[in-house]
């Protein structure tokens, strides 16, 4: 039995709210994979506020009519897809995804889209390398710590170093 054509268009509408909300989006062949993998994946994403749908690509395209900042979605909306939709943590997502294919070594990332820009599979890979945003914010705040001890050694060092001077002065003045 088919979807009727009111299922379809709250099917349409809860996407255009996803990809509202969504700040990437990644499209996965999701063939061969169990409906139990496919569990596995979105309890893998949930941690990163990534949602896994899967739809057809017709609902897909739908969706994204008229939105530009989704329709380079369009030319990968063949075969059998499973979308990925990221907002938040983009890089804990996309390592989430990874991790689920390298254990189930079925799935196949298509590509991706990011603030409107298409992402080849090495710009996937690339941003699954990074560092957490934990990660990214310690290292930011280890760098400002150094320089402000490096400016509160040399804001300090002025006024020792004009006590020495004046104290070497001062002795070679008496001799």
């Amino acid at each position: 039995m088919g979807r009727t054509l009111e299922s379809k268009q709250q099917i349409v509408e809860e996407l255009k709210e996803l990809l509202g909300e969504a700040e990437m989006a990644l499209v996965l062949d999701y063939q061969g994979l169990s409906i139990k993998e496919m569990s596995d994946l979105r309890t893998r994403l949930q941690a990163s506020s990534g949602v896994c749908k899967v739809t057809k690509n017709t609902l897909m395209r739908l969706a994204i009519d008229g939105n530009d900042a989704w329709s380079d979605l369009e030319s990968l909306l063949s075969g059998t897809n499973a979308f990925v939709l990221i907002k938040g943590d983009v890089g804990g997502a996309v390592k989430a995804v990874q991790a689920f294919q390298k254990d189930t070594k079925k799935s196949q990332t298509k590509g991706g889209l990011f603030e409107g820009k298409l992402l080849s599979q090495d710009e996937i890979k690339a941003i699954g390398q990074l560092p957490s945003r934990e990660v990214l914010m310690a290292q930011i705040a280890g760098s400002i710590h150094s320089i402000a001890t490096k400016v509160a050694t040399g804001i300090n060092e002025i006024p020792s170093g004009l006590a020495r001077s004046l104290h070497q002065h001062a002795e070679n003045g008496e001799s």
